[in-house]
């Protein structure tokens, strides 16, 4: 299963209960999809950047879930129909790479450089033909003047 992070913007004019409802609806349809509930988040009302039907602020919720990928589908086919929902965002969540700590590595910022590749050593390749120097050129002093 994947990690998902889905904001809800709702609607400022509705009640407490019938968000808390809809709220309770959306985890209650990520749970029967085969998902998890990881992190419920209000984050209260906020103005929004534009007006959305005529509507200035929002009452934002922030859903922190495991889903599979198929049961994302039909979440937000359920979302666009919600009218209470002013906006929603689905996204997928990285997770972060855990690497095994080798007993071998430096602690220390001075002993890491030296595995680090420097662009001294870099070799690049030269274009085709002879590069001629300006101080070599017959026109060089002309230009000068």
């Amino acid at each position: 299963m994947r990690r998902y992070e889905l904001m809800l913007v709702l609607r400022p004019d509705l009640a407490d209960d019938k968000s808390q409802a809809l709220v309770d609806r959306i985890t209650r349809q990520i749970t029967a999809a085969g998902g998890q509930i990881v992190k419920v988040a209000p984050w209260g009302r906020r103005r929004l950047a534009y007006p959305i039907d005529r509507q200035r602020e929002g009452s934002y919720y922030i859903i922190q879930f495991e889903a599979p990928a198929e049961a994302i589908v039909e979440l937000e086919r359920s979302m666009l129909i919600t009218e209470e929902l002013l906006r929603h965002l689905v996204t997928r969540v990285e997770r972060p790479v855990k690497t095994a700590r080798r007993s071998d590595a430096p602690d220390s910022l001075g002993e890491d450089e030296d595995r680090l590749p420097s662009g001294e050593d870099d070799e690049y390749d030269e274009p085709p033909g002879e590069l001629i120097d300006e101080s070599e050129s017959e026109a060089a002093p002309a230009a000068i003047d």
